[in-house]
């Protein structure tokens, strides 16, 4: 199940939007941190509260850097014709996986097996 071009290009322009709208919100957010001037809160508690804030902040950054890279790793997939083929076992992965998380590289038989996988080295 190849995916046509017509489906091809629609992904390419879903991905393309959506790390560009990502990398405009870390572009505000450097600069919100950087005309943040850095406050001395008279309470312990309040000066707590903004560094956990602030931290709270760098971690959602963080892991919006990592889906970033995804993105462009996905991109480099697509342009290059290995979009939608399963890095576990070569098949092709359904376009509806594909459609609900477009930087996946794992069918859903794989997905799941590694889901099962990881839930037994826990125990």
């Amino acid at each position: 199940m190849a995916l046509s071009k017509k489906e091809l290009a629609a992904f390419e322009e879903q991905l393309s939007t959506w790390v560009n709208e990502l990398k405009e919100g870390q572009n505000e957010s450097v600069h919100q941190m950087h005309d943040q001037e850095t406050t001395a809160f008279p309470d312990p508690a309040d000066q707590a509260s903004a560094e956990t804030d602030l931290s709270f902040d760098i971690r959602i950054k963080t892991r919006e850097l990592k889906l970033i890279h995804k993105i462009e790793e996905t991109l480099h997939r697509l342009r290059e014709g290995d979009f939608g083929a399963c890095d576990g076992c070569g098949g092709d992965i359904s376009v509806k996986r594909l459609q609900a998380r477009p930087v996946t590289t794992l069918c859903i038989d794989c997905k799941t097996e590694q889901e099962q996988s990881e839930r037994t080295r826990i125990d």
